[in-house]
């Protein structure tokens, strides 16, 4: 019974003496990550980055991408969560093609989003067709901004809602039920409450994600400061015509991303913990 101990232990004290070897391996790949990122905040200034706050493209953008990231995001929960529900707690025929086509816009190239939107709700798309006809114009406007949104950052929520639906204990469920506790108020008192952290990490993901997107929103809704130019879509145009707004905005984007990921980190560190 000594010797698997004994192994053991010598294959750590091993690992032990290899790890500055792996650290000198591991430091030119996180050099190369952090050193834009770095170089990216030593570029401003800060009396610059204060004073482009008020620039009126800048202002316009961060309005704007706030307002659409609160409605897609909203949409996303109120119709991603039945979605999310249904996909932990039943199985049914198909439901592998549904998972999948959930994947499909995480991994799709964000230009092959925004031009399925334009073909499918555009003004001469398959569906859009018929919108025009009752007097609905969706492409070049606020509404195809959030609707680009939906599309590739609501599978962000709905694949962790599902992982948090999933890791609810059932029996709870049960008791609750026994105990004279509608549908609803099961969900609502006991499911809800379980799932809690997965959801608001998934919810968190989903409007980053929705407030960088770029390639679906300038093709499916255009680039026009004020209506549809969102914050990536102005940093893309400050490139060529003032570097310090283009600077400014990628900074803010570049702040709420680690804020986002640390809350989100933060969240599901407790759940890896107790497993």
């Amino acid at each position: 019974m000594a010797w698997p101990g004994w192994r053991w232990a010598a294959q750590q004290q091993g690992l032990r003496r290899s790890t500055p070897w792996l650290m000198l391996l591991a430091l030119p790949l996180l050099l190369f990550l952090v050193l834009p990122l770095l170089a990216l905040l030593l570029r401003i200034q800060p009396a610059t980055f204060v004073e482009n706050l008020g620039h009126a493209q800048v202002a316009q953008a961060i309005r704007l991408s706030l307002f659409t990231t609160a409605i897609s995001t909203l949409a996303t929960l109120v119709f991603g969560t039945p979605l999310a529900y249904l996909l932990a707690r039943r199985h049914f025929r198909g439901r592998g093609v549904i998972d999948t086509l959930l994947d499909l816009p995480m991994v799709l190239p964000p230009a092959v989003a925004g031009i399925a939107l334009l073909v499918a709700f555009g003004r001469r798309g398959l569906f859009g067709v018929y919108l025009n006809q009752v007097g609905l114009s969706l492409a070049f406007t606020q509404t195809a901004v959030v609707l680009a949104q939906i599309f590739v950052a609501a599978p962000f929520y709905v694949k962790a809602a599902i992982g948090g639906f999933s890791d609810v204990d059932q029996n709870l469920e049960q008791a609750a039920a026994l105990d004279g506790a509608t549908a609803w108020g099961v969900f609502r008192y006991i499911t809800i409450p379980l799932a809690w952290s997965a959801l608001f990490g998934g919810t968190v993901m989903t409007w980053a994600r929705a407030l960088g997107e770029f390639g679906a929103t300038i093709i499916f809704a255009g680039n026009f400061p004020g209506r549809t130019q969102t914050m990536p879509l102005a940093i893309y145009i400050g490139l060529e015509l003032d570097l310090s707004v283009a600077l400014t905005l990628s900074a803010i984007l570049l702040a709420i991303s680690f804020l986002v990921l640390f809350v989100v980190k933060g969240l599901l560190q407790p759940r890896v913990n107790a497993r």
